[in-house]
């Protein structure tokens, strides 16, 4: 990776392939973009606030997120990931404490690589085919932005959109209402829609954490991911195709069954699940049984069966 621009000021060329984890060959009538959560902490001391393109602390994460979150999209998709320059944790957290958002963390770098990445992408890759644009956690936060502001502006790209998976950052009411031209999932087959939820256990719920964070606005909109409402309709695990977790002994990735139920709390704008996971070390931002980090992973095959369907419903359209 020696060959990836580490400079933090100099826009990045994203003509290079070095500048692309997934430029794909195309085999697929549809694409999906696809924008890549927080993997650099920067807890040290003298740590930038924005990672480099070189920095290995993200790059070892891309890998594990593409085994178990960006991969859902592969069988549908020709799936592109380019590389950006992201916020830190740390850094991202210091900008909640001050503003309630990370949005400021966000708007500059992060947010100027991604739409230049898009701006590559739509001009030279694309070749006008339909596309799913997606993301988690901090990728996420960055795909809100590019819905709000970056397909405001283009909407020739806007009008091809199957639909935005914005998983593990809240897409909020006042984000609808301030947009018009965003529109949240009904079901699991509408399109040009916005899919979201965060997922968390039980004993969130019974503790109340503490909504806002770093990864739950107030006011957030979440579908279930199981029977794809948007009110507190229980699904059982029996409706859940298939958990991807990762295998300690091979340290390969398998499909299993962990019990992963769903059901949206509309008073927190989350899923919650019973699901036999182990809680993120995110206790004091994020509740005693947050499992953003599994946003995908629990709900892995049914993630897949709905891009299936949503693009199988733009087709008949």
């Amino acid at each position: 990776m020696s060959t990836l621009n580490n400079n933090l000021t100099k826009a990045i060329d994203y003509s290079q392939r070095t500048k692309w984890y997934k430029q794909p060959k195309i085999t697929k009538e549809f694409d999906t973009f696809y924008i890549y959560s927080t993997m650099y902490f920067g807890i040290n001391e003298g740590d930038p606030d924005y990672a480099t393109l070189d920095n290995a602390e993200m790059l070892a994460g891309i890998d594990i997120e593409h085994a178990i979150k960006s991969s859902v999209f592969e069988e549908s998709t020709n799936l592109f990931i380019p590389f950006y320059r992201q916020s830190s944790m740390k850094y991202a957290a210091e900008i909640f404490q001050e503003d309630g958002s990370i949005d400021a963390a966000l708007v500059g770098m992060p947010y100027g690589d991604i739409t230049a990445a898009l701006d590559y992408y739509f001009k030279n890759f694309n070749n006008g085919r339909p596309f799913i644009i997606a993301g988690h956690s901090q990728g996420a936060a960055i795909l809100r932005l590019v819905l709000k502001k970056y397909f405001k502006e283009h909407p020739d790209y806007y009008k091809r959109m199957v639909a935005a998976y914005a998983i593990g950052y809240s897409i909020t009411k006042e984000d609808l209402e301030a947009n018009p031209h965003m529109k949240f999932a009904t079901g699991e087959t509408d399109t040009g829609v916005i899919i979201s939820w965060h997922a968390e256990g039980p004993k969130n719920v019974e503790a109340n954490a503490p909504i806002p964070n770093v990864i739950i606005a107030k006011n957030g909109i979440a579908i279930n991911p199981l029977n794809w409402k948007l009110d507190e309709t229980y699904a059982p695990a029996s409706e859940n195709l298939g958990s991807i977790v990762g295998d300690e002994k091979t340290g390969k990735t398998e499909i299993r069954d962990i019990d992963g139920d769903a059901q949206v709390c509309l008073a927190r704008g989350t899923v919650v699940t019973n699901a036999k996971a182990v809680p993120n070390e995110m206790t004091d931002l994020a509740g005693p049984q947050c499992y953003h980090q599994d946003d995908y992973a629990i709900f892995y095959n049914n993630i897949k069966a709905n891009v299936a369907k949503r693009i199988a419903a733009y087709k008949g359209k």
